[in-house]
């Protein structure tokens, strides 16, 4: 008997990389669905998502897409609910593409994406300084990179980035705010907020939590969102790593 074969294969593969900003990595140049891809992850967490802003990154197609299909795709990004604001870095016709439709190019912001060809993933960007993070307490130095101590609590537009090394918040990571780290994180207070740790795309991070109830969490760009995570977790002691590209959470004994 035939029939239409359906694709349950994603077009478009998010992933969150330096400060949270998304990298929508396009695996398939099908508009529609990526439109419906997006739509859904908007209703799915409008905290997160609405308004959000998008990197395009067309590294995963065999060739460079012209102008009129990228301003169609921006188009239906848009009224999807989420912001394009740059495309990736990449071949000179990507480059070209990027002045024809009128955004920025941000240079090697594929971090997560790039472990398999050996290239040097770039740091995150400094976080923003709009609501300073209150001053951490020193570490003691151990002859190598120290981890980053955070006593004080994380409130809502705040963020904490630990560059090139775990980070340890002995606080509350409060709803709207961010903990970044390019190492592991480990978190003594309730996680209610973000939490993206192995930022430069290191897959061996993990996040250690005592009362989860996170956004979102991810590790070298692969997340999860709060909608996402089984309810019998919520407000447990859990680890979370990487997994063969699946996120894994599981209660800490």
């Amino acid at each position: 008997m035939g029939g239409t074969t359906v694709s349950y294969e994603q077009c478009g593969e998010l992933k969150f990389g330096q400060v949270g900003i998304a990298n929508l990595r396009i695996q398939k140049l099908d508009i529609t669905a990526l439109k419906n891809e997006m739509q859904e992850r908007v209703e799915r967490a409008p905290k997160l998502f609405r308004h959000a802003a998008v990197i395009l990154d067309f590294s995963a197609l065999l060739g460079c897409p012209d102008a009129e299909t990228v301003d169609a795709l921006i188009d239906a990004l848009r009224n999807a609910g989420v912001m394009p604001v740059a495309i990736a870095y990449g071949t000179p016709a990507v480059e070209k593409l990027a002045e024809q439709v009128g955004m920025p190019i941000l240079a090697k912001f594929r971090a997560s994406f790039e472990r398999d060809d050996g290239s040097e993933p770039a740091r995150p960007a400094p976080a923003p300084e709009s609501k300073p993070v209150p001053a951490a307490a020193p570490a003691a130095l151990t002859g190598q990179e120290p981890g980053l101590l955070q006593t004080q609590p994380l409130r809502s537009g705040q963020q904490i980035y630990a560059a090139g090394r775990d980070l340890t918040v002995c606080a509350m990571v409060g709803a709207g705010a961010e903990a970044i780290a390019d190492g592991s994180i480990h978190i003594y207070g309730p996680l209610r907020g973000r939490a993206l740790a192995g930022a430069s795309g290191n897959a061996q991070a993990r996040i250690f939590c005592r009362e989860f109830n996170a956004e979102l969490v991810a590790i070298a760009g692969t997340y999860k969102v709060l909608d996402e995570i089984p309810k019998k977790l919520l407000g447990k002691a859990v680890q979370i790593w990487l997994d063969k590209d699946q996120l894994r959470i599981e209660e800490l004994a």
